[in-house]
């Protein structure tokens, strides 16, 4: 038995708010994090109850484990209880990173020489460690291989961020008509407390703000509004996690001139040595916007304006996850997807991570030894990333 002190929002938010601190390492240790205390310590669900709540997560658009944690929050304690979740687990890394912006902002010519440059280049270790681990699983036969080349040449070839879409929506139809349908397996209800009408209205609303959204910023040429256009639509069209937010991001931010490019990658860079989601380097990048809005206040609008979609998309699924998880030819056209966005990553390892991080047989000797770090020594990313600071701090010099 649970007492109603358990499901307060403010217990919700300290369970979460020590995940927040402490969980490194992306997605797939998050979800490993979250199986250790809500299945195995806290009993909050079952094992096949959780196994088929991270599935309805990564068939959803948007930061996946963000996406456990928020409909974990909300089984608990209901919508305050989905909102306490999400803060307690992403308020420490987007905090950081925000101070990290303005740092840069008033204080980057006094960084050591390289260290900056260090940042950047560990993102291509990250980034090759992504696309290589989402390639062996999302990409296993030629049909999906063959997809993902073919999205990642065209996404080069004609780099938009809504050509990206373009993509992921042909690779979806491309799913469904040529890829074998998944099969399903046996699983338990989740402890759904929410209606088919409540998700519907969910729904409608994020379909209503990502369409609306647009041709609002374009009627009112608000810069805030402009903003959250921006992360509202990156949030809404990621599948894969949060590596894969990052050439919508580009896309969005470096070619308008919001953001230089080099304060991008080295926001990236920090990204990976802090605890949390990825999806909080939206808030370095909401601070580091030229503005208005900028600093703390920017920062606060871009990450809740691209989380929103995955508040919005969760409350609206999970009342019909049921038919979804039984439709062999949804599954087959998220597979279409997931091959697709392989593709789109693998072009962002190119440009721009690759493209204006690599300019020296040094960068480039870097960037192996922190990709072996990552993928063979095992070490945290955390501690990668400082590495590489200091490396290319001596690399410059010292």
């Amino acid at each position: 038995m649970t007492s109603d002190t358990d499901r307060s929002p403010w217990a919700i938010f300290l369970v979460f708010l020590r995940l927040g601190l402490t969980s490194f390492g992306g997605p797939i240790a998050h979800l490993g994090y979250f199986r250790d205390e809500f299945v195995t310590r806290r009993r909050w669900l079952s094992e096949r109850s959780y196994a088929d709540l991270v599935a309805l997560c990564q068939f959803l658009p948007g930061p996946a484990s963000s996406q456990v944690g928020m409909a974990l929050g909300l089984f608990r304690g209901g919508y305050r209880g989905l909102l306490a979740a999400w803060a307690g687990f992403t308020l420490p890394s987007a905090i950081a990173l925000i101070l990290f912006a303005l740092g840069l902002a008033s204080h980057g010519d006094a960084l050591p020489a390289g260290l900056l440059q260090g940042l950047k280049v560990v993102a291509v270790a990250v980034v090759a460690q992504a696309v290589w681990g989402m390639g062996r699983s999302l990409c296993p036969d030629a049909a999906r291989i063959s997809l993902m080349a073919a999205s990642c040449c065209l996404v080069l070839l004609l780099p938009s961020a809504w050509v990206q879409v373009g993509i992921i929506l042909l690779a979806g139809l491309i799913g469904r008509y040529g890829l074998t349908p998944a099969q399903t397996t046996a699983h338990e209800p989740l402890p759904l407390t929410l209606s088919p009408r409540a998700g519907l209205l969910w729904l409608g609303l994020f379909a209503a703000l990502l369409l609306g959204l647009p041709l609002l910023a374009q009627a009112l040429p608000d810069p805030t509004l402009a903003l959250v256009d921006a992360f509202y639509r990156a949030g809404s069209l990621v599948f894969g996690g949060g590596h894969v937010v990052l050439p919508l991001l580009q896309a969005e931010v470096v070619s308008p001139g919001w953001v230089a490019n080099e304060a991008f990658l080295a926001g990236y860079g920090a990204a990976q040595a802090v605890p949390g989601p990825l999806f909080t380097f939206a808030a370095f990048l909401g601070a580091a916007h030229h503005g208005p809005p900028t600093g703390w206040l920017g920062g606060g609008i871009a990450l809740a304006a691209i989380f929103l979609p995955a508040f919005l998309l969760v409350a609206g699924a999970l009342p019909f996850w049921e038919g979804l998880r039984r439709n062999s030819h949804a599954q087959a056209a998220l597979a279409g997807i997931n091959a697709a966005v392989v593709g789109l990553l693998l072009a962002a390892l190119y440009d721009p991570v690759w493209t204006r991080a690599i300019h020296s047989p040094r960068d480039f000797g870097l960037a192996l030894v922190a990709l072996v770090a990552l993928m063979v020594w095992k070490l945290p990313p955390w501690l990668v990333v400082l590495g590489c600071g200091a490396g290319g701090w001596l690399l410059a010099g010292g």
